[in-house]
């Protein structure tokens, strides 16, 4: 009842829970955390030493060396600490299957707190606490938000890439099944249980007999036959658009890159079909037709 009221009365709170509870991607990528780690501890290192913010520029060299120094390892030691040692030892917690935006948020508010807290304690051991002013606490938060916003960044586009890669292999995936399922062809028979839908290149030979015809094909390996109520001049309109699968005589069909020999003799020509245990004659009227399409 509570949650109804709730539901009723709030219920753009309501939609903002809902929201902070989708689904968020976790960086659970320890590799790629210690690539961040460094390169956001030179980055930082660098700016400083460029820019020299918080009015650093003031002090003496040595004080500048040490602020910069200190800032940039602190960087180091808490962004290994919260992006390498945390997930490690908590992986409950940092299980990418839980993770929302809610955990998100409160994660990088967590960084923020953290790096600044950090960076403004090197600052006050350094400099003392009586030479620290609001500004200079405003400036190192400042400072501190820059890591966490360039992981954040860093973040975003890793999931762009990640996406967009995935579905790229996703309509390569598409694209292949759609030519896979063009390449098969499905033999109609008379009988709907005796249908049978094949690979092209899986098919050794047709033949007629009689009212029926005999596909024999091979399957992971395995030669087999499938018989079927139907005709070879249905087969033939069936297979019409496969030019290797060749009709050589009245009562056969064969796959063209399945001869691995062909013999002579007065009636024209004899084919041996590999895993087929019997000859297939090819008709006078096809030898050239035949000829064609080998050389």
């Amino acid at each position: 009842l509570f949650v109804h009221l709730l539901k009723r009365k709030y219920p753009a709170m309501i939609s903002a829970l809902r929201f902070l509870n989708k689904p968020y991607p976790l960086n659970d990528d320890l590799k790629h955390n210690a690539k961040i780690v460094l390169f956001l501890s030179i980055g930082v290192f660098a700016f400083l030493s460029l820019f020299q913010p918080i009015g650093i520029s003031a002090f003496s060299r040595k004080v500048i060396i040490y602020l910069v120094f200190g800032i940039a390892a602190s960087l180091f030691v808490i962004l290994t600490l919260n992006l390498i040692v945390l997930p490690s030892v908590f992986p409950r917690f940092f299980n990418s299957s839980r993770w929302n935006i809610k955990r998100e948020i409160g994660w990088n508010l967590w960084m923020l707190l953290s790096i600044s807290s950090c960076a403004l304690l090197v600052y006050s051991k350094i400099l003392g606490p009586t030479g620290i002013v609001f500004t200079d606490v405003l400036k190192v938060i400042l400072i501190g938000s820059v890591p966490v916003a360039l992981l954040i960044i860093i973040n975003y586009n890793r999931m762009l890439r990640s996406n967009l890669k995935s579905a790229q292999l996703l309509n390569q995936k598409l694209t292949e099944k759609r030519e896979q399922n063009r390449r098969l062809i499905h033999f109609v028979s008379e009988y709907k249980n005796d249908e049978i839908t094949l690979n092209p290149e899986s098919i050794l030979a047709i033949k007629s007999a009689d009212n029926y015809v005999d596909i024999y094909y091979e399957r992971e390996g395995t030669p087999r036959r499938h018989t079927i109520r139907s005709t070879l001049n249905k087969a033939v309109t069936t297979t019409e658009n496969c030019g290797f699968l060749f009709r050589c005589h009245r009562s056969f069909i064969v796959n063209i890159h399945r001869i691995t020999e062909v013999q002579g003799n007065s009636q024209g020509y004899t084919l041996y079909i590999e895993n087929l245990d019997f000859p297939v004659p090819v008709s006078h009227m096809y030898i050239m037709e035949f000829k064609r399409l080998l050389i």
